[in-house]
């Protein structure tokens, strides 16, 4: 007789479930935010919306919305509040979010939280948590200094904590990974002068709402994933409570 098949267990650790987020990533260059959010959003079902990576595609479509984009971009300016929350929330309504989202890199200033505020609820989609990667600056120079990137694809690498199958080689298209020229100490000391600066007040404005949490980014990949999945065990819940009493 042939043997019953039984179905496996699933694992506490896996990489897939269903349930679905919607959160704010919040960290400084370095801190492993790139290589979190590749596995939170295969683990949570979710899109991960880079706004920096956002605006290169919109532009590089052609699109309305990207050919203003690219008028600010051109003449210098920075790109207006107003025009990264309609990105964000045509994005938000593709399929691929429709679990939910990890946002990164936006918001970056009070301004920008209060007015995705607004974006979440008049959609219903209350945040269901903001994770802040904690790490001391002087760490980072080790992580920023060895990173390599897949432009088309927003993949990273590192060569001594993530380094592709072949080194300068995306592992899934074979295509040449490259190197910021702004990952140097020099630059790096300056850009997280700016970091801190617009990141103290979003942390102070995301406590009042009990939505901030902190993971300690300086510890092995695995601990930081088990911690980030444990913040999320019951933030969901929460969230929609929230959402529900301001809504009675």
């Amino acid at each position: 007789m042939a043997p019953t098949a039984t179905a496996a267990a699933p694992k506490e650790n896996s990489e897939k479930n269903d349930v679905g987020i919607r959160a704010v990533l919040l960290g400084p260059p370095g801190a492993g935010k790139g290589t979190q959010s590749s596995r939170m959003q295969k683990y949570f079902n979710v899109c991960h919306l880079a706004t920096g990576d956002l605006l290169r595609a919109e532009v590089g479509r052609g699109t309305q919305l990207g050919k203003e984009i690219k008028q600010k971009i051109d003449a210098g300016n920075l790109v207006d509040d107003d025009l990264v929350i309609k990105m964000v929330k045509e994005n938000l309504d593709a399929p691929r979010c429709a679990k939910g989202f990890l946002l990164d890199g936006f918001p970056r200033t009070v301004v920008q939280a209060e007015k995705l505020e607004m974006l979440l609820e008049s959609r219903k989609q209350p945040l269901d948590g903001v994770v802040e990667f904690a790490i001391d600056d002087s760490l980072l120079v080790r992580r920023i200094c060895g990173r390599w990137f897949h432009l088309a694809s927003g993949r990273s690498y590192h060569e001594e904590f993530n380094p592709p199958k072949v080194p300068g080689i995306d592992d899934v298209s074979g295509e040449t990974l490259i190197r910021r020229s702004d990952d140097n100490p020099e630059a790096l000391k300056k850009r997280l002068a700016i970091y801190h600066r617009e990141t103290v007040p979003l942390v102070a404005f995301y406590k009042t709402r009990n939505q901030h949490r902190m993971v300690d980014a300086s510890q092995k990949t695995e601990v930081v994933f088990d911690n980030i999945k444990k913040i999320f065990s019951g933030a969901r819940e929460f969230s929609q409570a929230t959402f529900r009493s301001s809504n009675l």
